[in-house]
């Protein structure tokens, strides 16, 4: 039975409904999905289809969660409580050993630390407090040189930069997160779940693959001393599933601001729009200056966690380097490895967000997003 598209999207945007609604026809039968976008501060494209899913359905979003911190952090630069080009221990004394005391924020926020995680890794409780995971991080001996190259650090990135904030400032990214974005605009991207919102929250679904897919999962190398292994924390015995972390209250109740957050597509499209756009009255979050420093590519190459050749922004994902060519020159956001995607291209003034419940293969960015963001894209043009 072919699943019902619902939402709306504004004239002009008829090919994004489209193309949604020729992706989810051919998903399977439990697929549960959302897709937001606006474009210059106004809401054009407000879909979602699924069993169960409504508008409001929340999700586990994973590493979209970075966006939200790293939105925090570029607030902060604008604030000019933070340099981006002072000394990380400057900030935080106690990071300063192992070679770490010249590292600056900027080389922390581009990935270039190479504090990936532990030698010993971290228990599920760890991972779902930031606090821990930055005192457990301070005096761990990195594993590059930093500077010298760069790494997806994929559960450490929020605490290391949570814990520069909280230094600066005394607050916590979650907390000038909630007092300076989610709840001016009401948002539905939380970092740290209040039990109240759990009712909307939909857990996340295990990849599904093919067989042809099984394969190739098969052939990923994953030994248990890789970058990879100690990066995901998979080189720890016993250590949970990816969709774990995410349907874990306890991780949704603190937020970890690395891959802890919950939203449904149309929170995630709201923070980037919020971010450079004037929304409800409100001018953009981000001043120019700052927009240019959150999309300027900072680190590019070959990415030694991922094993392939990425870009990061100031701490975002440089979005349009990473996964979508045909994006402006200084498009930034954060995927999620769930599949979730959102980002902003301040030329365009695009904003987007997509959620699913099921991960996708092959991990990170959903591949139908490739189909929608153009399609949003073109429209907006």
């Amino acid at each position: 039975m072919t699943q019902e598209i619902h939402g709306t999207v504004a004239d002009g945007f008829e090919e994004v409904r489209e193309e949604f609604a020729a992706f989810v026809k051919g998903e399977r039968p439990d697929y549960e999905g959302q897709l937001c976008a606006y474009v210059h501060g106004r809401k054009v494209v407000d879909l979602w289809a699924g069993p169960e899913v409504t508008a409001e359905s929340l999700y586990g979003v994973f590493s979209s969660t970075k966006g939200a911190a790293y939105l925090v952090v570029a607030l902060l630069v604008q604030d000019g409580v933070l340099d981006p080009d002072r000394r990380v221990a400057e900030y935080w004394p106690e990071f300063g050993t192992e070679g770490k005391d010249g590292l600056t924020l900027r080389d922390l926020l581009a990935h270039r630390s190479g504090l990936i995680g532990l030698d010993a890794g971290f228990t599920d409780e760890e991972l779902a407090d930031d606090r821990v995971i930055a005192e457990r991080l301070a005096g761990q001996r990195p594993f590059w040189r930093p500077g010298a190259a760069f790494g997806y650090h994929a559960l450490t990135a929020g605490a290391l930069g949570g814990e520069v904030v909280r230094r600066a400032t005394g607050r916590t990214v979650r907390e000038l997160y909630e007092e300076r974005v989610r709840a001016p605009y009401g948002l539905d991207f939380h970092l740290g779940l209040p039990e109240s919102e759990e009712p909307r929250f939909r857990p996340v679904q295990p990849m599904a693959p093919t067989p042809e897919q099984q394969a190739v999962l098969d052939g990923t190398p994953t030994g248990p001393h890789t970058l990879a292994s100690i990066a995901f924390n998979t080189h720890v015995p016993g250590a949970g599933e990816l969709v774990d972390h995410a349907n874990s209250r306890l991780v949704r109740a603190k937020g970890p601001a690395s891959a802890g957050g919950v939203a449904s597509a149309r929170g995630l499209a709201g923070m980037y729009a919020a971010a450079i756009s004037e929304v409800d009255g409100r001018p953009p979050l981000l001043k120019p200056d700052t927009l240019a420093l959150a999309g300027q590519v900072h680190s590019v190459g070959h990415d030694l966690v991922a094993g392939v050749h990425r870009a990061y922004g100031f701490g975002f994902q440089a979005t349009g380097h990473v996964w979508y060519p045909f994006l402006g020159a200084g498009a930034f956001g954060h995927s999620g490895a769930g599949g979730s995607q959102a980002f902003a291209d301040p030329r365009s003034g695009l904003a987007y967000g997509y959620t699913r419940r099921r991960c996708a293969f092959p991990g990170g960015a959903a591949p139908e997003n490739e189909a929608f963001v153009r399609a949003v894209h073109r429209a907006a043009l």
